[in-house]
């Protein structure tokens, strides 16, 4: 082999290992933009906060019987709703209404803490649907029972298609006797998945 020939091949592969270069910097440049471009189209979770109830007061509020707004105890500093059950109770707290959703998931979440209680407390929701009757989802996965620091408890509904209730209730549960606090409830609507 010539020297000039060794020069042109060196050349000739110079000259790909440059094209595949400047090919690769393109490629490192596009398909991350056309994967965050595809991403980007697809349609958002639409996630609709319904209802908050912050519980500064006692608006709305069904039972009125061993409860109080509590300005001193509260997870966000504005008040809470204590309630003092001598014995096992269910707190009616709110009646929705017809809120228009249907092949969705309906979550009740609120905050809550706990103190010498002896029994368990949950959440409850009750869906009523016309020509069926009422179905309820309960917070049984993770009670809370002795005493406890503020934490988020949430319970889901998962409502097919054709299903929309025109009814919506939440309570609280206590079976036993205690002190439970209660504050910044919220009715959220999202997707099935």
């Amino acid at each position: 082999m010539s020297r000039l020939t060794f020069i042109m091949q060196k050349n000739q592969l110079k000259e790909r290992s440059e094209k595949m270069l400047r090919r690769n910097r393109v490629l490192l440049i596009f398909v991350p933009a056309i994967f965050v471009m595809l991403h980007c189209s697809q349609p958002a979770l639409q996630v609709t906060e319904l209802n908050h109830y912050p519980l500064d007061d006692l608006t709305g509020i069904i039972t009125q019987e061993g409860v109080e707004i509590d300005k001193q105890i509260s997870s966000d500093g504005n008040g809470s709703l204590k309630i003092t059950a001598p014995e096992s109770t269910v707190v009616r707290l709110f009646e929705i209404g017809d809120v228009d959703i249907e092949n969705g998931r309906l979550t009740y979440q609120a905050k809550l803490k706990t103190e010498d209680v002896e029994g368990k407390v949950y959440l409850e929701m009750w869906c009523r649907f016309p020509g069926k009757g009422e179905y309820f989802s309960r917070g049984l996965q993770s009670p809370l029972t002795g005493t406890t620091d503020w934490s988020s408890e949430e319970i889901p509904f998962f409502l097919k298609k054709g299903e929309n209730p025109d009814n919506i209730k939440l309570n609280l549960i206590i079976t036993g006797k205690g002190t439970v606090w209660l504050d910044d409830i919220r009715l959220i609507k999202g997707p099935l998945k």
